[in-house]
Formats: structure tokens, sequence, C-alpha cells
């Protein structure tokens, strides 16, 4: 259990978002004042935002509440944060950190709870002076170079992936594509953030991939959270993240992303992208398997049969094993002498030959995949 760091951030009105404490005292906190406080917050009661920072991931708790005072605008404002080198950390503390900014609001200033679980936690972040080899692993979400399912079980909670689901109905088989590509993903919603923050790790879950010694080169899918407008610097030299935000301003900076989420609405601007954002005849296949399977699952739950498996382990090993059969294929027909990747190919993989050629084209670009697709011709379908 690693906490590299504990801290209270607290709106003032008169100079805005600041670190008010934090442990331990010389720690880099830079931009953590707007990271765990998002853009917007002062409409709402109360939110969570994970995020990034450097090489570790934080989670916040934010709460607002009114207050008879004339310095403070009629409204107290805080969030209580920690920082860790792995995600899979992270939310097995929400509720202590719920708990723990309401303590702030009602008694500011008194951090000794804060204090002791920091004592009690605390973990040393790598220095970078050390070799390599001496430094902590950076977990991502398990992405196609590690595959660490145990540890998902702990950092999201029951039925964020059926939300999901229900949100975005049949598009997330749009999303699935562009996460499979690697594509830079950016979900625009107004506050609260923390269930936008469930949609980037549903995503980044979408690109699951188990086969060993693929994609050396790819880059990870990375979930970057929360970003505001201090972020954006740092995004400019990513080649691939899904992350969320509150500020309307990036929708206008299209260097920045390729895909735009703006609620259910997916879009891109890129012109070679649009063909993706089509739902075709398979992408409704595979929706239909999907509903399918839950159901089956919520019935075998009722009737008492199962109650081990769960509607997040079924979402991500559809996707996983969907993945596992494209790669599967076309490393075989990559390996074949002819290596010629047909419509019959296509429809093994659970593709359409035609709507999905473009998606296929970029995929094998962006894996480095040494394959010809021989399925130009209408009539093949």
């Amino acid at each position: 259990d690693q906490i590299v760091a504990v801290f209270v951030v607290t709106f003032d009105p008169r100079t805005g978002n600041m670190v008010e404490w934090c442990l331990p005292q010389d720690i880099d906190l830079e931009g953590v004042e707007f990271k765990s406080m998002a853009s917007g917050s002062h409409k709402i009661q109360s939110d969570f935002i994970y995020f990034r920072k450097g090489l570790c991931f934080g989670l916040a708790c934010f709460a607002n509440m009114p207050v008879e005072s004339e310095l403070e605008r009629g409204a107290r404002m805080k969030s209580v944060g920690i920082l860790s080198p792995s995600y899979t950390l992270l939310y097995r503390y929400m509720h202590f950190l719920e708990n723990q900014v309401r303590h702030q609001l009602e008694m500011p200033g008194h951090y000794s709870h804060l204090e002791a679980f920091y004592d009690d936690k605390k973990g040393v972040l790598p220095d970078g002076k050390g070799t390599p080899s001496s430094q902590q692993p950076v977990h991502w979400l398990p992405s196609i170079h590690r595959y660490m399912y145990p540890e998902m079980k702990i950092t999201h909670p029951a039925g964020c992936m059926s939300q999901f689901i229900k949100f975005f109905g049949e598009q997330i088989l749009v999303l699935w594509k562009f996460a499979l590509l690697r594509k830079r993903i950016l979900i625009f919603s107004p506050p609260p953030v923390g269930v936008v923050c469930y949609r980037v790790y549903c995503c980044c879950c979408l690109a699951n991939v188990s086969l060993p010694g693929l994609g050396g080169t790819v880059p990870e899918s990375k979930p970057f959270f929360y970003v505001n407008v201090a972020d954006i610097e740092m995004l400019e030299t990513e080649v691939s993240y899904v992350a969320c935000t509150t500020e309307k301003i990036f929708e206008q900076k299209r260097d920045l992303y390729d895909v735009y989420v703006d609620n259910q609405n997916v879009k891109t601007h890129h012109e070679h992208l649009q063909p993706l954002l089509k739902i075709n005849n398979a992408d409704k296949e595979k929706y239909r398997r999907l509903n399918d399977q839950r159901q089956m699952l919520m019935y075998s739950q009722e009737v008492g049969e199962d109650c081990s498996s769960c509607e997040e382990d079924l979402f991500i090993l559809f996707f996983m094993e969907q993945n596992n059969r494209i790669f599967q294929t076309l490393m075989e027909v990559s390996a074949s002498q002819d290596k010629t990747l047909t419509a019959d190919h296509a429809r093994g993989m659970g593709l359409d030959p035609q709507g999905d050629r473009s998606f296929l084209m970029d995929l094998l670009e962006v894996y480095g995949i040494d394959v010809m697709l021989v399925i130009d011709n209408p009539c093949c379908t």
C-alpha cells in the first residue's frame, strides 16, 4: 500500500484554488489544486476525481458546504486527496477521503486523521536517480504490454461497466475501435466528473489483449482521467491517451485529440477516421451478443446458479476475446506464405469486410502487421 502524498486543497475567494496542507511537506504538488477541484465544481455539492500527476495517479474527494461567512462568500469548498504510483490502490480509500473532506469542512485545520493515515500507508516515490531496475513499475490500466486482470477488481465500483454500456449503447463499438487503434480520446462532460472518470477507465478496458508477443512498439492505452487547461502542454506530447474534462475550451484545440466525446456524441475531425463512426452490421451483431450474454448472466444470478461472476468480468472478457480473435487471425495470416487477408478472414474475426475495411487498414498500420488486404471488391461481401 504505497501512498506517496496526502493533501487538502481549498478554494480561497481571493486567490482561488490552493494547497492548504500536505504530507510530505516537500513533495511537488504543482497543479494538484486544479486537478482535484474540477472546473465548474462550485455548482455541485460533492464529487470525486481521478487524475494523473507525473508518474503518479491521484484520487480526490470534493465537497461544498454553505457557510454564513461573508469572507468565504457563503460557501466553503475543499478537496482531500492522495497520490500513489499505482491506480489500483486508489478506489479502496474513497470512503476515507469522503469522510475526511466532510471533516475538513466542519473542522478546518484539524489534520490528525490525515497524518495518521499517511504514517500508516506512506511509500517512497522513486527519485529517478537509481538504476531502472530499482524503480517502481508504473501500473497503467491493463494494456497490451501488461495484463493484470486480478488487480482490476479493486479499481472501480460494481456497476460502472453496465452504466457505461447503458450510456453509450451501440456507440461503445465505435469507442472500442478508437481505443484499439490507440487514438487520443477526450471525453467532455460538465461536473460531476467522477462518473466520467469511470468512463475513461471503461474505455481503456475495451482495448485489452492478452496474446503474448504482440505490439512491442505500440503506445500504451494510458488513462489520464481528469485533465484541465494546465495539462495542455503535457497532452501536446502524447500519442495515445484517454482523458476527460469539464472545460469546453478543449473542443477548439483539435491538435490535442483525435476523438472528442460530448456526452453520447462521438466525433472526429480526422477525415480518414470518419468511416469508423458508422455502426455497421458486424457492430450491431457484437452489441446483440454482448446484451444476450448480459441477460443470461442476470438470469443465472436471479435463479441463484451463479453468484461468482459479475457483469464487469463479462464485459472485460467479451472485448478481450474479441481483440484476441482479431490479432490471432492477423498474426496467423502474416505468418502464412501469401500473407493475404480475405473477406472470409474479416468475417471470421467478427468484422464487416466492407464496413470495417478502413478500421482494418489502420489496425495493420498501428500494430505494424505485414498483411495484404484483398477485400476491395464489394462483390466479396
